[in-house]
């Protein structure tokens, strides 16, 4: 069964330095339709205006994942974090019994697009924790490249949670396919372009969750970035 979160139809706040569409209920923004998918939370596509940014601010007991899709985004925290993260680059906080921490968009003139996202973990009260890493375009070129794994395996970003999330870039006609174990379920989420889901259209900003499939088919109607996440 595949159920379709249409884009338009997101919660939506614009703050005027932050334009932000919630895939699920978040913040101001509730809909008891859309309260999470399985472990799966949030999924914020945020655009953060030049020269500004999200002030010192905490987290607990969640998995935050940070993809950007365009811009460089300036991440500090109390951990001791200091970083840039670019197109391409994705980021893990492991959030555990409390965090602290700002991102800000140093640019003059463009703009950072990212999703963000958090997963509930397996366990609370664990020791905060950072990672972050480059995924390259070839890594994820019409082919499904694992960004985030339980155990970081080859080479992905660890969490605290039975999730895989995979990326790829898609070139117009091209497809890829994805078996879906029994008991597992599966969100995407169209981040660029325009895809079909085994026949089902999904357009940029568009979401899915999945069900009772047992195999995925994915095959980009135009150039597309997707994100498929496999979840307990």
């Amino acid at each position: 069964m595949i159920e379709v979160r249409k884009s338009e139809e997101r919660g939506h706040a614009n703050h005027g330095w932050l334009d932000s569409y919630h895939t699920f209920s978040f913040a101001n923004y509730y809909d008891p339709r859309f309260v999470g998918f399985r472990d799966l939370l949030v999924i914020n596509e945020d655009r953060i205006q030049a020269s500004e940014g999200f002030g010192t601010h905490g987290h607990q007991n969640m998995e935050i994942i940070t993809y950007i899709i365009e811009g460089a985004l300036e991440h500090r925290d109390s951990m001791g974090t200091g970083s840039v993260i670019r197109s391409g680059d994705v980021q893990r906080m492991s959030a555990g019994t409390g965090v602290q921490h700002s991102e800000f968009n140093h640019s003059k003139e463009e703009i950072v697009h990212l999703l963000q996202i958090w997963i509930k973990p397996d366990k609370n009260g664990i020791k905060p924790s950072y990672e972050e890493k480059k995924f390259t375009s070839q890594g994820k070129r019409n082919q499904l490249g694992l960004i985030v794994s339980p155990n970081g395996e080859e080479g992905s970003l660890g969490i605290n949670q039975n999730v895989n999330i995979f990326s790829t870039l898609l070139d117009e006609g091209k497809s890829i396919e994805y078996k879906l174990n029994a008991h597992r379920y599966a969100w995407i989420q169209v981040a660029r372009g325009s895809i079909t889901l085994n026949g089902t259209v999904l357009d940029q900003g568009d979401g899915a969750s999945v069900s009772h499939e047992a195999l995925l088919n994915l095959v980009a109607k135009k150039s597309s970035e997707v994100l498929l996440f496999d979840l307990p």
